[in-house]
């Protein structure tokens, strides 16, 4: 498997990811596929954080990142998401070998903190704690059980409070 930085040209590829991944009976938009296709055409997408994995040539998953803000502080945090795996890949080792590039990459950048929102569960296993942990705050306040946040080495005291994602989350 490789993880490699997505392209231009992947863009199809990393639609259908999350289509097939995020499907559900008798949804006929995706929210994650519309999510990316947002991200990037605001110019949100961090493209050193916008990972594909291909086994074989093909692309099988995806994740990515985009800016978000702590109170008023713009450019410490990230807010990672979503993270998809074709379903066919699933429980491969693929999702954490995104997760563990992501979080690499991303504490290499210089940020200080990955937020996202998912399974407690599943996040512990790569240092994600409950965000509040952290002093930061869900935009909505009802995410709190699943806001989870990740320090990273650049992280300082100050680097907390109410998080906001990307504009594009909003008009989901």
């Amino acid at each position: 498997m490789l993880i490699r930085q997505a392209l231009h040209t992947d863009e199809t590829a990393i639609r259908a990811v999350h289509t097939a991944a995020f499907a559900q009976p008798g949804l006929t938009t995706v929210p994650e596929a519309v999510l990316v296709d947002g991200l990037r055409a605001d110019g949100d997408l961090i493209p050193a954080l916008s990972l594909v994995a291909e086994q074989g040539g093909r692309i099988v998953g995806h994740a990515c990142s985009s800016p978000g803000k702590l109170d008023e502080d713009r450019g410490s945090a990230v807010g990672l998401g979503p993270l998809g795996v074709l379903p066919e890949f699933q429980r491969g080792g693929v999702g954490s070998a995104l997760m563990h590039a992501t979080l690499g990459a991303a504490d290499a950048l210089g940020f200080a903190v990955v937020v996202l929102l998912g399974d407690p569960g599943y996040y512990r296993r790569f240092g994600f704690v409950p965000a509040e942990r952290l002093g930061i705050t869900p935009p909505v306040p009802e995410w709190a059980p699943h806001f989870q946040a990740r320090a990273l080495t650049a992280r300082k005291p100050k680097n907390r409070g109410a998080f906001r994602y990307a504009p594009a989350f909003e008009r989901l």
